[in-house]
């Protein structure tokens, strides 16, 4: 799981859920009005993934979750606030894409990307930054939150 990058996984999951709404019986299913929200929503998403991604090329370490190592630990800004910024950056995407569309079954989507990040990502990550980082990391996860 952990080969495809998490932005790939995002839109891969509103692919799939879009395709899922569809199919006969659920295709028959009344839209969502929420364009507005979504587009909103999806504006959000990407303002944090920027930003938490604008911190990581300051700090000069790696964006890619399958690095062998980290260059350094991110703990300001935006990671004051959540742990996870870009997982919850792409979960919300997901979440702005379903509503932009309206499709009931996309709202699997951000669903899907919660799971996949929560219990594939997330934990191989906290494991190696555990590993190279320590009581700092450890510290650190006792002040902010995975999630938020």
């Amino acid at each position: 799981m952990r080969y495809l990058p998490p932005p790939l996984w995002a839109l891969l999951l509103l692919a799939a859920t879009y395709g899922l709404s569809l199919l006969p019986g659920l295709r028959d299913l009344p839209l969502l009005q929420t364009r507005p929200v979504g587009l909103t929503v999806i504006a959000v998403a990407l303002a944090i993934l920027f930003w938490a991604m604008l911190q990581f090329r300051l700090a000069n370490t790696q964006l890619l979750p399958n690095s062998p190592v980290n260059n350094s630990l991110v703990t300001n800004g935006v990671f004051a606030l959540t742990r996870n910024p870009m997982y919850l950056a792409m979960t919300l995407f997901a979440l702005g894409g379903a509503l932009w569309f309206g499709r009931m079954p996309m709202l699997l989507a951000p669903l899907a990307m919660f799971a996949v990040a929560n219990w594939a990502f997330i934990p191989f990550e906290e494991a190696k930054m555990r590993r190279q980082f320590g009581d700092a990391y450890d510290a650190y996860c006792r002040r902010v939150r995975r999630w938020l």
